[in-house]
């Protein structure tokens, strides 16, 4: 992380107390003093007010802080090991620490007769109020007078000491290493060097967001004066490494306005996105209307693929919104100007059921389309090379198989890639190597969370289809215990009864004795045999052959079978109308996206549809929370929003996507708004001096120079 390239003398750690540190330091990823000034506290002890032991309940942790006089000790055998019991009281009232006998050394800390402050965590048991295992080294010596200040509330204020009176900071440790020597290391490194630090921020953005100083931030984060305050640093300290994230975000935005593709784009040809002669072609054979998102995201293809440098957009569309077609009128465009279009999908399964409906609606306007994945055979796979070379192909779809060694293109111009989260950087620019600085559109049924889109894909335009096709019904979506599995089986017969069809989903292919989990073979067998012997029955997986995978899709889109048992495998690429029910089985161990993406298997027909999501009958609490967000939304971007929070923000963007950068302490879900904030100063700033050359702006580019893989 470049903050912790802090403008102050590096090198060793010349504080004292961390020369002896070394080992410590640098498995806790701590270098120099930078490094060490910007490990952070974890969490924090405000201990500022007394908290008597008369009150311990009120906290959900049973957290006392007070002075206490130790008025007795005894050691005693407990059931393992021997303990010490330290006897304690304070105004209000007595308790025991209990100590192991690794903690002997507090016999000698906390001896009778002393006055000492101490927090701790308190509880009833065995008939008195106690803090089990007790081995808070952490106290400051107090005397019989040396009492909490009363406080206007009425609470009671202890002064500045060693560990109390403060808001404590508690730190990540390593073995070797305590609490309180960083502490001491944290507090003499800040005093020799707070005042050399300078600001990474230009002024006028800290007098914009009235944002503490560097100096400022990191005395504040490490021992604030007040709540107040701290809040003030972490803010600013927030800020400042997400306004440098999205920095970084908009050069990579500059960098890619600079491939010009000056062979296929000329700025003559501009129509303001509106639709080509081809393309209008298209729409006229259509049996249907395009909604009015599909409109508005042509419109804004059109107008990227007309601009002189290469096109680097993300369309987002709920499971069925009508993704697909739109990338079939840009890859008609591309072809109108000679060049050809590549559709990746992550499934042979969905890129087959693309390049179907491809060929159905692109060749009898002149498209040529082809499909290339790695089954197919020698002779075919020579011929269809030989023609991508030569450019008798318009539109290739297919797998990874696209981006082969052997796979030559003729003018590749244009890059699809649906379902781009199944997809690395690594394939990405696999693909786009085979042309020169092609146009990219990365197409999305599991909607991207607002922070995800305005850093990993912040680089990007961003395209919504927000309506659906005419006709679609909401699905409705029941939950349902394991244990009420029959109740789920008989609204399926009703279904089927009616001439409709099923998917029923497990999470796993084979039964395993490691697992507990349910799985598809064995299902499918006590399905067909036990509980649907009338109907037709077929299973898919991972693990079936490629051609027997495809005779069973094509039954069941034709009606032979009523019933799929399958897989996460169905997840994306199927489309049977006629299926109006989907039971997911131990749906608690399936991710929202996969289940919305599951969901959306069904309800492609003019019929009322249905999800039964089947969890186990013990399952958490942070299991059924996922699954309520499935109950109460059919919103997929609701859905993503939920899950991301559910998730947290991981690794929000790896080295491939920021240049050498990670976040310490800010994080994109809470801090959105100060995201937004940052987005929006950055790429202003961006955009007003590109080059980073003005006076204000310098202090930037000096720590873009020490970050960024780009050079100025």
């Amino acid at each position: 992380m470049f903050v912790r390239e802090i403008k102050i003398p590096t090198g060793n750690i010349k504080v004292k107390g961390a020369e002896k540190k070394e080992t410590q330091f640098a498995r806790l990823g701590i270098a120099n003093v930078g490094s060490l000034l910007c490990h952070y506290p974890r969490e924090r002890d405000d201990r500022r007010f007394s908290i008597p032991l008369k009150d311990f309940y009120k906290n959900t942790d049973g957290k006392v802080c007070n002075r206490f006089l130790v008025i007795a000790q005894e050691w005693f055998e407990g059931r393992a090991k021997r303990l010490l019991k330290i006897h304690i009281q304070d105004e209000t009232g007595r308790a025991v620490l209990k100590c192991f006998e690794n903690r002997k050394y507090l016999e000698h800390v906390l001896p009778v007769g002393k006055y000492f402050f101490l927090t701790g965590k308190f509880s009833y048991k065995d008939g008195e109020l106690q803090s089990s295992n007790f081995e808070n080294p952490e106290v400051d010596i107090a005397t019989e007078t040396d009492n909490s200040v009363n406080t206007e509330d009425g609470t009671k204020k202890f002064g500045n000491g060693k560990s109390f009176g403060i808001i404590y900071p508690i730190y990540p440790l390593t073995a070797g290493l305590s609490n309180i020597e960083l502490i001491k290391i944290m507090k003499k490194a800040l005093q020799q060097y707070a005042n050399a630090i300078e600001d990474e921020l230009p002024k006028s953005i800290i007098q914009k967001h009235r944002l503490f100083t560097k100096a400022q931030s990191l005395c504040a984060i490490h021992f604030p004066q007040s709540p107040t305050a701290l809040e003030k640093a972490i803010q600013t300290l927030s800020y400042e490494e997400l306004f440098f994230m999205e920095m970084l975000v908009g050069m990579r935005a500059q960098e890619r306005k600079k491939l010009v593709d000056t062979n296929i784009k000329t700025n003559d040809t501009l129509t303001n996105g509106e639709l080509s002669p081809l393309q209008r072609q298209l729409i006229e054979r259509m049996t249907f209307s395009l909604t009015e998102g599909q409109q508005a995201a042509i419109k804004e293809i059109n107008t990227d693929l007309e601009k002189s440098y290469s096109m680097s957009r993300l369309l987002q569309g709920d499971v069925g919104s009508g993704k697909t077609l739109v990338s079939f009128l840009a890859a008609v465009k591309v072809k109108e100007k000679g060049a050809q279009t590549v559709i990746m999908a992550p499934t042979e399964l969905l890129s087959r059921q693309h390049a179907e409906n491809a060929a159905k609606l692109l060749e009898p306007i002149g498209i040529r389309v082809a499909f290339l994945t790695g089954n197919i055979k020698s002779n075919g796979r020579k011929n269809l090379l030989s023609a991508l070379k030569n450019g008798d192909i318009d539109l290739v779809l297919g797998t990874h198989a696209l981006f082969s060694s052997g796979v030559v293109y003729k003018r590749l111009s244009l890059v699809v890639i649906d379902e781009q989260h199944r997809f690395g950087v690594t394939q990405r620019q696999a693909i786009l190597s085979k042309g020169e600085n092609c146009d990219l559109l990365m197409m999305s049924a599991t909607p991207i969370p607002r922070t995800l889109a305005l850093t990993v894909f912040g680089d990007m335009d961003i395209s919504v289809i927000k309506d659906m096709p005419p006709g679609r019904k909401p699905i409705q979506t029941h939950l349902a215990r394991l244990s009420n599995i029959k109740n789920v089986y008989n609204s399926v017969r009703f279904e089927l009864e009616a001439g409709h069809q099923a998917y029923f989903v497990y999470p796993l292919i084979e039964s395993n004795e490691d697992s507990n989990l349910k799985d598809a073979v064995s299902t499918a067998d006590y399905l067909a045999k036990e509980i649907f012997p009338n109907f037709t029955c077929a299973l898919i997986h991972s693990k079936v052959p490629d051609d027997e995978k495809q005779t069973i899709m094509e039954n069941f889109r034709l009606g032979a079978v009523q019933i799929l048992i399958a897989t996460s495998v169905v997840e994306v690429g199927v489309d049977v109308p006629n299926a109006t029910c989907i039971v997911v089985e131990q749906a608690e161990r399936f991710g929202l996206s996969a289940l919305h993406q599951l969901r959306g298997r069904v309800g492609r027909g003019n019929s009322p549809s249905y999800c039964f999501l089947v969890y186990s009958d013990g399952v958490k609490d942070d299991g059924k929370q996922r699954l309520m967000v499935m109950l109460k939304n059919n919103d997929g971007f609701i859905i993503a929003e939920e899950d991301f929070k559910l998730r947290g923000p991981g690794q929000i963007a790896g080295t491939e996507q920021s240049g050498n950068f990670s976040l310490g302490i800010a994080n994109p879900i809470s801090d959105v708004k100060i995201l937004e904030h940052a987005r929006r100063d950055a790429f202003a700033i961006l955009e007003n001096d590109p080059e980073l050359n003005s006076e204000d702006n310098k202090v930037i580019k000096q720590v873009l120079q020490r970050a960024s893989p780009f050079s100025y």
